[in-house]
């Protein structure tokens, strides 16, 4: 008899980069790595559970802005030729190290093998690797489900239209990619306020996820707390995180990967190697930045980046065996005591950043996929879940109301609205009211006013990403988001004035459509 259920929930999320205007761009690098490190070794770990026959065993968000950067021409053009850059390094990395210490040469022939076997799925995919998780989700290894249609933080949005168009607009593109509209959602930041779930009805959603306390807060008192989902009035479910598998995973302190056997993230050959050496392998400017490539491991906590001991790449992925373990183990040790407590299989909700497995946890997939592999065939008290399959094995939930939540520091929303970035929020709303404006106004409009039309819309959506709240708050990349926000305000703005005084700039309308190209079948017509 199965005791209790876990569901592994991987977020996938970039905000939307696309310069097509300069040769190379640092922060496309975001997805560059990203792909490198995370997205291709998650989906040739999906294509080893679909040749094992597994089901139901992940379910991933991927947002409409990833989805649009991964089937973006230039984006995969771009990534190709960053990819055979690092295996150029790579090989140059395996000639250098040989004859040296072993285990540096080791770790170099894993990079070297590494990106080819990613140039390997690259080419066979021809570039576009959304065709990639559509099968896996075909094949019922993996549920996909979607994300509002920039990030955007929907507490803070000002009218229920904008809220409506972030989600309607999200299930649209899901469609255009996946051939079927999605039947969940990673509301951005897991933000919810009640009456959200309307919306999401609305648009023929049933489910999404929260942070704990958006349930165990909620009215009336959830019976199973967060252990099982919970029917909103509308119908729709809300699934919650389970808090202690979250700290297994996430805690720097006490989390697998802090592990002092695991690579270290913060030391990379693009700072360590002669700069004349490493200068081919730098954006133009020339200025050092990291390759992926890193020869160092944890080695003990406050241990500081010179201190660092060689990374041990067998070590290491021994650990990811060990800690897979010690993970099901605690599940199992989990759903008994709840099953008991509780008279129900629980389900274990394990939400995390999909980055967080490859890009930062370099052994993450790994992990992962051990995980996988040993819940179905060592033992048989818990199986691995996707939420769509739960819905068809449980139809009764009890009906609760959502407490407002966010999986933001402090469970909130001060993230998104604090003293550096409250100045967003004054032309964001703005922005929404004039957008309905125009739907309202333009009912039979002209080609290049529609085409203006669904510009103003791309530009506003774009502005509203969370991403620039986000990075504002953490001052990691302050002068890019500051930029960004204030382009697409201006240029809704421009497009918005242009099209209540009958006047459209084409040449201007054309190279926003050429820069944010996104959403090529959006209908402004959805702010209505």
């Amino acid at each position: 008899m199965t005791t209790g259920y876990v569901m592994p929930v991987l977020h996938a999320h970039l905000p939307f980069i696309h310069h097509p205007e300069h040769p190379d761009f640092l922060e496309e690098d975001w997805l560059f790595e990203a792909l490198t490190e995370t997205y291709i070794p998650l989906l040739r770990m999906g294509e080893k559970l679909r040749r094992a026959g597994r089901t139901h065993a992940l379910t991933m968000s991927l947002t409409p802005p990833l989805c649009e950067m991964l089937a973006n021409p230039l984006l995969q053009k771009r990534y190709q030729a960053h990819l055979v850059k690092l295996h150029e390094l790579a090989d140059k990395e395996v000639a250098r190290t040989a004859g040296g210490e072993a285990r540096v040469h080791a770790t170099a022939r894993m990079y070297r093998r590494n990106f080819a076997l990613a140039l390997e799925l690259w080419r066979g995919c021809r570039g576009n690797i959304l065709r990639d998780f559509r099968r896996l989700q075909d094949a019922n290894v993996l549920e996909i489900i979607t994300c509002g249609a920039t990030h955007g933080f929907l507490p803070y949005m000002f009218t229920p239209t904008a809220v409506y168009a972030q989600v309607e607009i999200a299930c649209r593109n899901y469609a255009k990619h996946f051939g079927r509209r999605p039947r969940g959602i990673w509301l951005p930041e897991c933000g919810y306020y009640p009456g959200l779930d309307a919306v999401l009805k609305q648009c023929g959603l049933r489910y999404f996820f929260l942070d704990t306390h958006g349930i165990l807060l909620g009215e009336p008192r959830p019976r199973y707390g967060n252990y099982a989902p919970v029917a909103c009035p509308t119908g729709v479910l809300a699934f919650a995180r389970d808090a202690e598998s979250s700290k297994q995973v996430w805690s720097a302190q006490e989390g697998y990967p802090g592990d002092f056997r695991y690579r270290e993230f913060y030391r990379d050959l693009g700072y360590d190697a002669p700069y004349e050496y490493i200068k081919p392998y730098l954006h133009a400017d020339g200025i050092r930045r990291n390759t992926g490539l890193k020869y160092h491991r944890i080695t003990a906590a406050n241990c500081g980046l010179g201190k660092k001991d060689w990374y041990d790449p067998p070590a290491a992925q021994a650990a990811t065996e060990v800690h897979a373990a010690n993970f099901m183990f605690n599940r199992q040790e989990q759903a008994r005591h709840w099953h008991s407590e509780l008279g129900i299989p629980p389900v274990i909700v394990c939400p995390y950043d999909a980055e967080l497995f490859g890009h930062w946890w370099f052994e993450g997939p790994l992990f992962l996929e051990h995980f996988l592999t040993m819940v179905p065939t060592l033992q048989k008290e818990i199986e691995t879940i996707t939420p769509g399959e739960y819905l068809r094995r449980h139809q009764r939930h009890q009906i609760v109301t959502p407490s407002y939540s966010s999986w933001g520091d402090k469970g909130y929303g001060e993230v998104w609205l604090n003293g550096t970035n409250d100045w967003l929020y004054r032309h964001l709303h703005q922005a929404e009211t004039r957008m309905q404006e125009l739907a309202r106004r333009f009912t039979r409009p002209g080609t290049v006013q529609r085409r203006a039309l669904n510009q103003a819309a791309r530009e506003l959506l774009l502005a509203q990403a969370s991403d620039w709240a986000f990075i504002l708050t953490n001052k990691t990349a302050v002068p890019y988001a500051m930029k960004r926000t204030r382009e697409h305000v201006h240029r809704f703005t421009r497009l918005y004035q242009q099209l209540k005084h009958g006047v459209i700039d084409r040449g201007f309308l054309a190279d926003c459509e050429w820069k944010d190209c996104l959403f090529r079948e959006i209908d402004y017509r959805v702010y209505r």
